[in-house]
């Protein structure tokens, strides 16, 4: 299929993590500013949701009007030579926040974490993220996935992965995530079994599903999204035109627009967001995570 990358907004330090909201607005993450943006495509405008420190990873939304987040603890930008004035490194402690309609950050989960990543909410209000660490991977191996229940309750379901990234559900419910370079489920017993040996030539960092079970992964430095089916067979290429400079880093994407059938993905070099419209097929259901006092 023939489909264009079109520019939604532009001047985001290290989006991450989008997420498409039941009023027809996109809200993705900042990681390199540790907040929220919430974007109107249609008018290409973003405006600042809320500043939670660390690294915000990724989000979902929330029953309240607010989010949920995975706090990373924050990646020192400065060090790492990717813009000429990068913001000041403001550590934060690792764990899950939650962010209210008002933009009042608070925590969720804040003891015993490497530092969250990537999270997906299931019909029932089950919360699931993944814990790899920051880079690079340890050794041996420090990766978990956790599933935090409507109660409360948290449970490691998955542990002493390599690196686990990107996490989305199957139309069956079925749990996968990028662990080294390709997508792997999540069995019941704990253990993996690997669905894309392998994404592209740069692996993968996040990705969604689709209604007919693809998977749409973000290539990173191969600056696209490679679309799989079911059975692990490629099946489509969305590339992106190459920024200014001629360095893409590409980190993930979610389903979205009126119709459920626009791809949303973020540039994280050179900041931006970019859509695919008319996609054959609408995304997963989108299920609010269910914030409760605490």
């Amino acid at each position: 299929m023939a489909h264009t990358a079109e520019i939604v907004v532009t001047g985001l330090l290290f989006p991450e993590g989008p997420s498409w909201c039941a009023d027809g607005t996109l809200v993705t993450t900042a990681v390199a500013e540790g907040t929220l943006y919430r974007i109107w495509p249609d008018e290409q405008r973003k405006v600042l949701l809320a500043s939670a420190g660390g690294g915000t990873n990724a989000c979902a939304p929330a029953s309240d009007g607010g989010f949920v987040i995975t706090q990373n603890g924050g990646i020192d930008f400065t060090a790492v030579g990717l813009y000429a004035d990068p913001p000041p490194y403001v550590p934060a402690t690792p764990g899950i926040q939650r962010a209210s309609a008002d933009g009042t950050v608070s925590y969720v989960l804040d003891v015993g974490f490497n530092a969250p990543n990537d999270l997906v909410v299931a019909a029932d209000g089950t919360l699931y993220f993944t814990d790899p660490g920051h880079h690079p991977p340890a050794d041996p191996p420090i990766g978990r996935v956790f599933r935090l229940a409507p109660n409360g309750e948290l449970t490691v379901i998955a542990s002493d992965l390599h690196y686990p990234n990107g996490i989305a559900l199957e139309p069956d419910g079925g749990i996968v995530i990028v662990d080294r370079s390709g997508l792997h489920r999540v069995l019941p017993d704990g253990t993996t079994e690997v669905v894309v040996e392998t994404i592209g030539t740069s692996g993968g960092d996040g990705f969604c599903i689709d209604t007919e079970g693809n998977f749409y992964c973000a290539t990173v430095i191969e600056h696209s999204v490679r679309v799989f089916a079911p059975d692990g067979k490629e099946i489509d290429l969305l590339p992106i035109p190459a920024p200014e400079g001629g360095f893409g880093l590409t980190t993930n994407c979610c389903f979205g627009g009126a119709d459920g059938c626009s791809l949303f993905a973020t540039d994280s070099i050179p900041g931006q967001v970019v859509v695919w419209e008319g996609l054959p097929y609408a995304g997963r259901e989108i299920y609010p995570w269910p914030a409760r006092s605490r």
